[in-house]
């Protein structure tokens, strides 16, 4: 284990927030409209779903439909999700997220890799009003690459030495492994994770692992 973190990366879905009750809503509007022959969805499917590259969750929920009729079903999809989205006014974050980030940021920088589409990480950016508190970001949508190598890639380009990556999957904890990142597993989110280096059941105790490793 690597003393002295120097960094923070965030996961956003099932870690940040959790949006999958208005996204379902939103992503039914679009099957609907566009392809009413696809399943329907709802929160319970999409948290498990979430932290999955677009295209996976997509092959996952829609196994009758072609890929074309998949990647356009899933691009109305974006498209309704990200007007809900900014539309909603309830408070999606998990407790303690906003205030824990703001408290750490002066000692520590945080940044965001997420498997979303793009776009997704500014909307959310803009919601919470987190903006100021996130060095850099990047995700699947904007790269096309897999969470372990956006991981990398953000941490090349910030010259980040030790980073400590916060999800919520299993996929999260693979991801890291494989990028060399130490992970904290956050339980009260959407999955699970079978190795990690600590686990939180409040965003807050985020606080006490960092200030413990500066």
């Amino acid at each position: 284990m690597r003393e002295g973190f120097d960094s923070i990366i965030l996961d956003i879905d099932g870690t940040i927030w959790n949006t999958t009750g208005v996204v379902s809503v939103a992503w039914n509007k679009a099957i609907s409209e566009h392809c009413p022959k696809a399943k329907k969805v709802n929160a319970q499917m999409l948290q498990k779903e979430f932290g999955k590259p677009m295209n996976e969750i997509a092959d996952h929920l829609w196994q009758d439909l072609t890929k074309e009729e998949k990647d356009i079903l899933l691009s109305y999809c974006c498209t309704e999700e990200q007007i809900a989205l900014k539309n909603n006014t309830l408070d999606l974050c998990y407790p303690n997220v906003i205030e824990t980030i703001k408290e750490l940021s002066p000692d520590i920088n945080f940044y965001i890799v997420s498997n979303c589409q793009n776009g997704y990480i500014e909307l959310m950016l803009e919601k919470t009003n987190l903006a100021p508190y996130i060095k850099d970001f990047e995700c699947y949508g904007r790269t096309g690459k897999g969470k372990a190598e956006n991981i990398l890639m953000l941490s090349s380009r910030n010259q980040l030495i030790h980073p400590v990556y916060v999800g919520d999957t299993q996929g999260d904890c693979n991801a890291c492994f494989q990028s060399g990142v130490s992970f904290i597993f956050a339980a009260y989110g959407f999955g699970s994770a079978s190795n990690y280096y600590e686990k939180i059941t409040d965003f807050s105790q985020l606080k006490h692992l960092i200030q413990e490793k500066l």
